[in-house]
């Protein structure tokens, strides 16, 4: 008798009715499961499918464009591609990675490194292409490897309007200027799609709009191209004939309060980035600050006029051009005599705006400087305006209230002060600033009477006339009027024998008054640093320039610029 060799096993009825029972039971609760996963609770699957196929991408949003008042683009957002890589997706030969990495001039370790993170699914190589190489990185057909739009900003003024307009970053967002400080309004909100894509990454199918994209708003500011052109140059000239370290120049509607120009050199061209460093992004007319020296006078003696201790004909003892106080001097440039309040201001008169400054108490005179705008912001709402320097009345000591009064103690910046000279030009009112075009004429508030603004004003036309410190800002054809400001620059504790700030800032035409302007040069070093004889012809300039561009009227002979012979060695004032 033969056994088999495989053993034979026997069970019992119970038990195999048992096994029976729970084999039928388990295809019982699959079925159940899958009846309740497929037909009442299939978001589980359809998640979990999802996952391996379905994808949200972002959509980026475009950026609203920034015009002058007359709609010329000023910076304007052009779409780009961006080269990624999804890492999951890559199946590339060590030939196309050496291609890839050298049309987008990534070094080719640099490549390798990124598409080897795992990790992500999603790594930039090369942002903003020109479209060029983008269209050879298609050509190499290189599995995981995707093209993105995006925008690029392009600013088709380049260095002219770089300080008031800033920059945004490789994504597209504000970093100074314009940019940075209406981030909100100019960026928009980036939309996304879902879309379906196959084991190698790439998209096959575009399944549905998320969220659409929200443009962002367009702004018009205040600048006129044209004008802010005239100014650039200008100013450009100035800097190089007077070998000057910097220059600013701000330009002024006096009636609506819109800025119309803006420049600082040196400056820098906002398309290229890379060389924005060293501070040359800064805008240095809302930014920095510098002592006003005498175009301060003008505010000494309105406060002195309001306070009613004085008239326009009242005469100061200057002789014999010094004044001691305490342990300190002041001087005079150039040594005079008696001379009325209008004669200080036109012939520039340390010594005589110190004395009349002291007729006044620090808090008057304190009052009438903080109400003209100096130690405040503008509101112009520029990122990172300075306020200036205005110290409190009860620190003053008398040497530096009298100092005070002609420029020195005090620091403002270029806006703050070519917006103080709208006291004068609106006979008596402050206005608000604006860098946005505005639809209605700013309302100002009245700082000083209108006959003491009147009276001033009168003061400042004999300024730009024979005797004055600036018959170089005199216009063919316009009334002008204005002041020059010459100070020593601060060095350590004290002041600079050789190195000036040189200003001057005025208005035309004086019958009605239209522009503002103000011009500063740091450190003229060719042999002139006058006010009136560095920053004056700037003034003349750009104001007679952007006056035909407005085509304001005449308010004065053609032939009404007067100089003497004297005029190319002007007396100064410090």
């Amino acid at each position: 008798m033969t056994h088999s060799p495989i053993p034979h096993i026997v069970l019992s009825a119970w038990r195999s009715r048992i096994l029976g029972l729970i084999l039928l039971l388990s295809f019982l609760g699959l079925v159940v499961r899958a009846i309740y996963l497929q037909g009442m609770h299939n978001d589980f699957l359809q998640q979990k499918g999802e996952s391996r196929y379905s994808r949200v991408i972002e959509i980026s949003a475009h950026r609203g464009m920034i015009t002058d008042r007359h709609g010329e683009p000023l910076a304007i957002s052009t779409p780009v591609e961006s080269v990624w890589a999804s890492p999951h997706g890559m199946d590339a030969t060590p030939g196309q990675i050496k291609k890839l990495a050298d049309l987008i001039r990534v070094d080719v370790k640099e490549v390798r490194k990124r598409i080897s993170d795992q990790k992500r699914d999603f790594v930039y190589l090369k942002r903003h292409l020109p479209p060029d190489i983008t269209a050879k990185v298609v050509k190499l057909n290189i599995p995981g490897i995707f093209l993105k739009r995006e925008y690029r900003r392009y600013y088709p003024t380049g260095e002219l309007t770089a300080h008031m307009l800033g920059f945004t970053d490789v994504d597209d967002n504000g970093q100074e200027g314009i940019e940075l400080g209406w981030q909100d309004t100019l960026a928009g909100k980036s939309g996304s799609r879902r879309v379906i894509k196959d084991r190698k990454g790439r998209i096959v199918e575009d399944v549905e709009s998320i969220l659409e994209p929200k443009p962002g708003q367009d702004i018009a500011l205040s600048i006129d191209s044209k004008i802010q052109y005239l100014a650039y140059r200008e100013l450009k000239h100035a800097m190089e004939i007077n070998k000057a370290k910097a220059g600013e120049i701000v330009v002024l509607d006096t009636q609506t309060g819109e800025v119309l120009a803006l420049a600082n050199l040196p400056t820098y061209n906002p398309n290229n980035r890379v060389k924005t460093n060293g501070g040359k992004a800064r805008n240095r007319v809302l930014t920095d600050v510098f002592e006003p020296g005498s175009t301060l006078k003008p505010f000494t003696v309105a406060s002195a006029l309001e306070a009613g201790g004085i008239k326009p004909d009242t005469i100061f003892q200057t002789a014999p051009g010094t004044l001691t106080i305490g342990k300190a001097t002041i001087s005079d440039s150039h040594r005079e005599g008696p001379l009325t309040v209008e004669q200080v201001i036109q012939k520039s008169s340390n010594v005589g705006s110190a004395k009349i400054a002291l007729t006044l108490s620090p808090q008057t005179l304190w009052e009438t400087f903080s109400r003209s705008g100096f130690g405040t912001s503008t509101g112009s709402g520029f990122p990172g305006e300075v306020k200036g320097k205005l110290r409190p009345y009860q620190t003053w000591r008398p040497i530096e209230q009298a100092t005070m009064s002609y420029g020195h103690g005090i620091a403002v910046n270029l806006l703050q002060l070519a917006r103080a000279y709208t006291l004068f030009s609106e006979e008596g009112k402050l206005k608000p600033v604006s860098l946005l075009k505005i639809d209605k004429p700013a309302v100002g508030e009245q700082v000083i009477s209108r006959d003491t603004a009147l009276a001033v004003s009168k003061m400042l036309e004999m300024v730009v006339r024979p005797g004055g410190t600036a018959p170089l800002a005199q216009i063919s054809g316009y009334r002008v009027a204005g002041k020059t400001g010459t100070a020593h620059k601060l060095e350590g504790n004290g002041y600079s024998k050789n190195r000036y700030i040189a200003s001057f800032v005025g208005y035309a035409p004086v019958s009605n008054p239209r522009l503002i302007i103000a011009v500063m040069l740091d450190e003229p070093s060719a042999g002139r640093y006058y006010g009136g004889t560095v920053a004056a012809p700037v003034f003349s300039q750009v104001m007679f320039g952007a006056l035909r561009l407005l085509n304001v009227p005449h308010d004065a002979p053609i032939n009404n610029v007067v100089l003497s012979p004297a005029t190319s060695k002007l007396k100064g004032d410090v």
